[in-house]
């Protein structure tokens, strides 16, 4: 199954009735369980021999997620957050020589890319779900970023 793939079934799951889905085959076995808000996914994936060095990999993500979680409660009622729809690396260019999608009080409309996630090799590009005026960027750019992390603070009035 390919990240994408994942995320799309999270996303339906996240939005339908269920509360815990197991998808078991040859090469994979996926359980996603939906506790309160949040969702949670671990894939196994069969390998002819274990390998213990991919364990310690998750230990670094949390730090960067405190930093996040303080800056909304600062923030008026009136923001709303444009949140990470994946686990990957958040990027705010396409590419280093070029300028970022977004910059603090850039006014966005709806659909309009904001950013790039790269997960697995891939660049997904994030679109705003809202128009309004960027009023904060909660991430740095080229850092880790997790599932439902807020990513920006958007002012809808601006």
């Amino acid at each position: 199954m390919k990240a994408k793939e994942i995320q799309e079934l999270i996303d339906y799951i996240s939005n339908s009735g269920l509360a815990e889905v197991k998808i078991k085959t040859e090469e994979f076995e996926l359980s996603i369980k939906k506790y309160a808000e949040s969702a949670q996914v671990r894939v196994v994936e069969s390998a002819p021999a274990p390998q213990p060095a991919a364990a310690p990999a998750p230990a670094p993500a949390p730090a960067p997620q405190p930093a996040a979680s303080e800056a909304p409660a600062a923030a008026s009622s009136n923001l709303v957050e444009i949140k990470s729809p994946m686990i990957g690396t958040f990027y705010l260019t396409p590419n280093p020589d070029s300028p970022a999608f977004v910059n603090v009080g850039d006014a966005i409309k709806a659909g309009q890319t904001v950013c790039i996630i790269e997960a697995m090799k891939l660049f997904n590009e994030i679109e705003s779900e809202i128009s309004g005026k960027i009023v904060k960027i909660l991430v740095s750019n080229a850092t880790p970023v997790e599932y439902d992390q807020p990513l920006f603070l958007v002012d809808p009035a601006g």
